[in-house]
């Protein structure tokens, strides 16, 4: 059986710390720091809420190794009701979980809206006892042609928070 497969609570729980650890180290390259706030329940939609003092996210992660058929992700949709919601879908090698590119879907700007997730209902994996997979209303699938593909955390980091000089005085930065 595939580690990926019996090991994905680590495996997501790994890969959301290396995202960190090379967002935290740009954002540092910046000036700008990142505070990060975890969900303890992804209940509202997002894993994450990433702020920069000026630039506030909220962050659904994804994630698939790279050939992994994933086409699409379930997203929540209760991320629509937060400013600057988005969707990180992160792209990783199978054998040493390093990141290689990175799909966006999410507000324009930070404080933004997340675009219209469209109406492609998500149904359950697993039948009730009449083997029927009753939908799950509170998701949408998104397929990846809506994602933006992003090629490295500098880029990423753009993305999320702006483009902005670095400031070196470790003050919020200015957006």
């Amino acid at each position: 059986m595939s580690r990926h497969w019996l090991m994905s609570s680590q495996r997501e729980q790994s890969l959301e710390y290396v995202l960190l650890g090379a967002l935290c180290q740009e954002m540092w390259k910046r000036g700008c720091p990142l505070d990060i706030l975890r969900s303890h329940t992804d209940q509202s939609g997002y894993d994450l809420v990433l702020d920069t003092g000026g630039a506030l996210r909220f962050v659904q992660l994804k994630s698939s190794y790279i050939g992994a058929r994933a086409a699409s992700q379930s997203v929540n949709v209760a991320l629509a009701a937060k400013p600057g919601g988005c969707i990180i879908w992160l792209r990783f090698d199978e054998a040493d979980l390093s990141l290689d590119h990175f799909l966006f879907f999410g507000a324009a700007e930070p404080g933004g809206m997340l675009p219209d997730l469209g109406e492609r209902a998500v149904k359950h994996t697993k039948g009730n006892a009449e083997g029927i997979k009753a939908i799950r209303p509170g998701l949408r699938s998104l397929s990846r042609s809506r994602f933006e593909r992003i090629d490295n955390i500098q880029a990423l980091a753009d993305r999320l928070f702006g483009r902005h000089e670095t400031t070196n005085e470790g003050l919020p930065c200015p957006h």
